[in-house]
């Protein structure tokens, strides 16, 4: 079924301009919009292990610095599905790319459970030491991140 759906992805005319005209431009704009997002995050994470910006609040930190991680997954995710559909047959057997949308959901997951869970206490340790949950949450950020952007980059090499 999903590689029907592939097969018929790849096909449609869209899929085919993009492949045949547009796709450098495409994979430029995601190359960009994943650095500001990973860069973004990687910023706030740092923050939450204690190894940058302590000397702000987190709610400061990422007061200032999320809505751009935010218009800059929006754009990563726009270019994504147009690259996915201009090759979605080639994606679909491609272990790397199942491992980064395995780790792209996986981080999503951590980010959910951190703004719903963890950062209901921040009043606690928004001036000082993130706690050991929060502390845990950036930790396993920038795992995961590292595991998209490097499992990103093997996409084009199998």
């Amino acid at each position: 079924m999903i590689k029907t759906f592939c097969e018929w992805l790849q096909g449609t005319a869209f899929a085919q301009t993009i492949s045949e005209t547009w796709f450098p431009m495409v994979e430029s704009a995601h190359v960009v919009a994943l650095t500001l997002v990973a860069g973004t995050i990687f910023i706030v994470d740092l923050r939450l292990v204690g190894l940058a910006s302590r000397q702000m609040r987190f709610t400061q930190l990422s007061d200032q610095v999320l809505p751009w991680t935010w218009r800059a997954f929006l754009l990563a995710a726009l270019t994504g599905s147009m690259l996915f559909a201009a090759n979605a047959m080639t994606y679909y057997d491609n272990v790397p790319f199942r491992a980064k949308m395995v780790l792209l959901a996986l981080a999503g997951l951590n980010m959910a459970y951190f703004q719903f869970v963890t950062f209901r206490n921040v009043a606690q340790w928004d001036a000082g030491k993130a706690s050991p949950a929060a502390r845990f949450a950036g930790f396993a950020s920038l795992i995961l991140w590292t595991g998209v952007i490097g499992f990103g980059r093997w996409i084009g090499f199998v």
